[in-house]
């Protein structure tokens, strides 16, 4: 695979809140055309770090470039940027909401008016253009906010908790959208922690506990790094009797399936038999350890500790 030529670059970047040391030494890159994941527990850094690209806050120490530059006040219109604290003026209309944070993009009322539909159709809004936003529901706000997010045609897109309060179906979509911005070349960064679904579309990771970085790089090369003696199995039941299976080193329960890490050289299928006879299985698979696993693996985290996604019990 051909690499590709990097396009936002922080190197040694370090932020401090008093005593606290909110970002430690990160450093990272992230490669044009690519969807890029931050990704940690709450408290980790991510929405600090975020906030120092936009150039929202400063960075006590290190350097941020984007496609070269140091990034500044000009950087911003060529991002398309949505926080994580959601925010519109509630009194305006869909078109005219859109419109006026299109045009503080630069991007011309003309422009947006031959492009609006379109998006707003993708979206499930078309029937709403004329509401204002008070009255949309919080679900149509946040379809709503990703719309001025896109709208002006950024080259890069930068997200803080991407799928927070989005429904199944909307995250489906938005997954989508993101998907079809990368085939056209444009740079996709976003913070999450939910490791599930940055897992189904990164094409590149950096795991943060604490401040710092943990593991980053390509997605397949780091899943490849860490083998493939993990195994995923949907049962019917209780599977916490799987921890005492011989060869089994870790396990995590999920709500309808269970991870197990084994041992080296263990014999998967006489695992099975043993699961087998406790429980009945619906589904057995040899794969690679999840992203949840991994981090807990490097980062020595307490699971309950991650949050918004389905957590052990």
């Amino acid at each position: 695979m051909i690499e590709q030529k990097p396009y936002l670059l922080l190197d040694n970047v370090c932020k401090n809140y008093g005593a606290k040391e909110a970002v430690k030494k990160l450093s990272l890159t992230v490669p044009r055309g690519s969807i890029y994941g931050i990704i940690g527990p709450n408290g980790a850094g991510k929405t600090t770090t975020i906030r120092m690209i936009m150039d929202i806050i400063a960075p006590d120490s290190g350097t941020i470039t984007a496609d070269g530059q140091r990034v500044t006040g000009d950087f911003k219109n060529r991002v398309g940027y949505l926080p994580e604290e959601r925010g519109l003026y509630k009194k305006m209309t869909i078109v005219e909401i859109v419109t006026y944070l299109a045009e503080l993009k630069g991007y011309s009322a003309s422009q947006t008016a031959s492009t609006i539909d379109g998006w707003l159709d993708k979206m499930s809004l078309l029937d709403y253009r004329q509401k204002k936003v008070e009255e949309l529901s919080k679900g149509m706000q946040q379809k709503l906010q990703f719309i001025t997010t896109l709208i002006h045609e950024p080259e890069m897109i930068i997200l803080d908790e991407l799928f927070s309060g989005l429904d199944p179906l909307n995250i489906e979509l938005i997954k989508s959208i993101l998907m079809d911005e990368r085939k056209k070349g444009t740079t996709i960064l976003f913070s999450t922690h939910v490791m599930e679904q940055a897992e189904k579309l990164c094409d590149y990771i950096c795991l943060i506990s604490g401040g710092e970085k943990v593991l980053d790089g390509r997605l397949f090369d780091i899943k490849s790094r860490f083998g493939t003696n993990s195994i995923q199995v949907d049962i019917e039941g209780d599977g916490a009797f799987a921890a005492d299976i011989p060869g089994v080193v870790n396990i995590t329960e999920f709500n309808n399936y269970i991870e197990l890490k084994l041992a080296r050289n263990t014999d998967s299928q006489a695992v099975l038999k043993a699961i087998a006879d406790k429980v009945q299985i619906r589904r057995f698979e040899l794969m690679e350890p999840s992203l949840y696993n991994i981090f807990i693996e490097v980062a020595n985290a307490n699971p309950r500790e991650i949050k918004g996604e389905e957590v052990p019990r």
